[in-house]
């Protein structure tokens, strides 16, 4: 089973000609999903005693397996955050696999985590992070949102701590009331508290939005005996009322809005509070000249997010979590304590596991500084402008459309918009027919009980056509 012979020579030709026949497709199949008993019946039993040998197992995968999966690098898949990684990512993904390393540590994988932290510098530096800021390749924003806060408590604890002050009974953090909903898995899992802020109309938090939030905060546990503090000296402090961090969005999901950074960490700085930024979709655009001054204030943050599998062109599943101040992260998460573990040396070397949740990890960075590597960075500052310019396109459609109506102008690459007269069963069976005839992957959304339409346009070769093309049947 771990030799290589001549069935696995023949595999290995098979694998190659299935990539090489994807990756020359101009455009993939979108391809649909399939219900449980169909696939069931049409795969058959797949793990059995003996095996199906290599080929079968491949034909089954080719023929049935993959055609059930929507390919998110579809041009016209503009549902919930798409991917479209680079040719030269996926074929390195291959490699990466192949090649068995194991990206935790210095000792085992130290090539490779040189190369990742070349990646994440580049994203430091388009942030404008000092030369100090380093972090680790993460599976996703989710894991990256919550080990970013795993080090935002620990640091308002040792502040505490150090102070001589009492802990809160309850952790909490703050942020605006359309940021990503893997920040209340991260709450569930720290079991603390999430303050979520109105953010009006345009669903941007803004500093003045959360100094009134801390002030009333204050307000309300100036009397709560629990807390013991009273409002001037919990509204001084926002970790005697719990608060250890707060949390802009950089690129919110639903309209991609960009929080107001500079007074977030403005007002934050007064309060002694951590600033993370979940950046996992919208701050890509960092690399973009045009859009670099919708975050202006990230240079100051103490952590951020960004999925290069989203709009940096990576194949899944990779989120770059970086932090100001590593040190911070290193005190928080690591190094972890065995006996076994002590060669490892996190005094020495740069260790990724020991900067966010989890121990054992994949080079998972390593398909994306290959991408970076081979095309430049200027090649994606030109991707992420082309996507750009085909958001303002959809936006300019649908408003030449009389039928169709804008529900907010986009500000990076989201276009959310209603068709009028429609009720939520029109949208889904708009969306439904699109997909089943292999045309389009469109899924509706959910705006305060109106179901609208919505694309999230990240893929360099969705063109303005496709666009037009996808609002011509809406008629």
């Amino acid at each position: 089973m771990h030799r290589f012979d001549a069935d696995t020579a023949d595999l290995l030709r098979a694998v190659f000609d299935a990539t090489r026949l994807r990756l020359g497709f101009d455009q993939v199949p979108l391809d649909g999903p399939a219900a449980p008993a169909d696939l069931a019946a049409r795969v058959g039993q797949t793990i059995t005693a003996g095996g199906l040998g290599g080929r079968r197992a491949l034909e089954l995968f080719d023929e049935v397996l993959a055609r059930a999966c929507i390919s998110a690098d579809h041009p016209r898949n503009l549902a919930f955050i798409p991917a479209a990684p680079t040719r030269s990512s996926v074929m390195f993904d291959l490699l990466v696999g192949a090649s068995s390393i194991y990206g935790g540590s210095w000792m085992e994988g130290a090539g490779a985590v040189h190369a990742e932290n070349e990646a994440l510098r580049w994203l430091a530096d388009l942030a404008g992070l000092p030369a100090g800021a380093g972090g680790v390749f993460v599976p996703g924003g989710t894991v990256g949102n919550l080990s970013a806060l795993v080090a935002a408590r620990h640091a308002a604890r040792v502040r505490l701590i150090a102070a001589g002050r009492p802990l809160p009974s309850t952790w909490r953090f703050v942020c605006g009331d359309e940021a990503h909903s893997s920040l209340y898995q991260a709450a569930a899992v720290l079991d603390a508290e999430i303050v979520p802020i109105s953010t009006g109309p345009d669903g941007r938090l803004t500093g003045p939005l959360l100094a009134a939030a801390l002030d009333r905060l204050a307000r309300e546990s100036a009397s709560d005996d629990s807390v013991g503090l009273g409002g001037e000296a919990a509204g001084r402090d926002a970790a005697s009322l719990g608060v250890f961090a707060v949390v802009a969005t950089a690129g919110t999901t639903q309209f991609g809005t960009v929080d107001d950074i500079r007074g977030i960490v403005d007002v934050a700085r007064t309060h002694d509070l951590w600033v993370h930024a979940d950046g996992a979709y919208g701050l890509a655009a960092l690399a973009a000249p045009s859009a670099r001054a919708r975050f202006d204030g990230i240079a100051d943050v103490d952590s951020f997010i960004v999925d290069p599998h989203k709009w940096l062109f990576a194949p899944y599943d990779a989120c770059a979590l970086l932090y100001r101040d590593p040190a911070q992260a290193l005190a928080a998460h690591g190094p972890q304590r065995a006996g076994y573990l002590e060669v490892l040396d996190s005094a020495a070397n740069w260790n990724p596991s020991d900067y966010a949740v989890g121990l054992s990890r994949r080079a998972r960075g390593l398909p994306f500084w290959f991408s970076l590597a081979t095309h430049g960075t200027q090649a994606y500052a030109d991707a992420i402008e082309t996507t750009l310019t085909t958001t303002r396109a959809a936006a300019a459609q649908i408003a030449a459309r009389p039928e169709l109506e804008l529900v907010r102008e986009p500000e990076l690459s989201v276009v959310v918009f209603r068709r009028r007269g429609w009720t939520e069963p029109d949208y889904h069976r708009w969306s439904g027919g699109l997909l089943r005839a292999g045309f389009a992957f469109t899924p509706p959304t959910c705006i305060d009980g109106e179901t609208v339409a919505r694309f999230a346009i990240i893929n360099p070769r969705t063109t303005s056509e496709d666009i037009a093309a996808i609002l011509s049947t809406m008629l």
